[in-house]
């Protein structure tokens, strides 16, 4: 049987609705109506509130990186599937899915890249590739990561979002944790810093392995950050807990981050923290050179 077309005043109204689509956004933090392309300029950062929205990984490359430009390291590697885990979808299907999704290959990707004009190591948890979940290939790459950087000296920004370790992966998922956090205690051998960037959210096992190991360690503002969820605290110990609890400002009023840095000048940061902590390196690099040609 055929469906009743729409009544004239139906599809006045249903084109009425789609006119905006994709042209506007409410902000989520104080419900202002601002233009996709305002906030797309701005780091999708409220102009009003200054409440920060997810950023793309072009973006945060635009943000970042000099001319906004990543050499990827280690596309290549895939995950398996060791466990033939299945919650009503095979975990290959779920990778594919979030591949058409994202158009990426992995929860994170890494690189080589500049910041203001120095070369740096840079990694970025994809948090849309299956909540940013660090399984096998997340935490392969974060530990090829700090390897490379260790063998070339350079510098490593690695900026976390992510819910966890990857259930589909089992225990191969929280061996990570020991795995990437130990590639950072030998990348500390060349004495290069490491800062950690922390977004919303960066909890489960990912918090709490190299989220909080940074020489210094940024968040963005009003993050979600730590190990398990408030609801999941607060069911254990039957407790109301503080307000603001996990988040940035909580955190730094509290002495576990050493700095809030919203992206409107967080290059900056970046750029001045890079040359105070990579200058003592590079005065001992020089003089060994020099020692090395005496």
């Amino acid at each position: 049987m055929a469906l009743p077309s729409k009544t004239p005043a139906q599809a006045h109204e249903s084109e009425k609705k789609s006119v905006g689509r994709g042209v506007f956004t409410k902000c989520a933090g104080c419900s202002v109506v601002v233009t996709a392309e305002e906030l797309k300029q701005n780091f999708q950062v409220c102009p009003t509130c200054g409440y920060h929205h997810p950023l793309s990984p072009d973006g945060w490359r635009r943000l970042l990186l000099d001319d906004g430009i990543l050499d990827l390291w280690d596309e290549h590697i895939g995950p398996g599937d060791p466990l033939r885990f299945n919650d009503g979808k095979a975990y290959p299907e779920r990778i594919a899915a979030a591949r058409e999704k994202t158009r990426r290959g992995e929860g994170i990707e890494i690189g080589r890249a500049r910041l203001g004009g120095r070369p740096v190591g840079y990694g970025l948890f994809l948090f849309s590739f299956m909540g940013g979940s660090m399984g096998s290939v997340v935490g392969e790459r974060i530990t090829r990561l700090f390897e490379r950087c260790t063998a070339e000296e350079l510098p490593v920004l690695l900026l976390h979002a992510s819910g966890g370790a990857r259930m589909q992966e089992g225990i191969l998922s929280l061996m990570q944790m020991a795995k990437t956090v130990s590639a950072l205690r030998r990348f500390r051998e060349v004495r290069q810093p490491f800062i950690s960037i922390c977004l919303h959210p960066t909890t489960g096992g990912v918090a709490a392995s190299t989220a909080f190991l940074g020489d210094v360690n940024l968040v963005e503002p009003n993050a979600l950050i730590g190990f398990a969820g408030p609801r999941v605290i607060e069911g254990t110990i039957r407790q109301k807990l503080p307000e603001g609890f996990q988040r940035s400002e909580f955190l730094l009023e509290h002495g576990m981050v050493d700095t809030i840095a919203p992206r409107s000048d967080m290059k900056a940061r970046l750029d001045i923290l890079l040359g105070h902590l990579c200058s003592g390196s590079a005065s001992r690099g020089n003089a060994e050179t020099r020692r090395g040609h005496a």
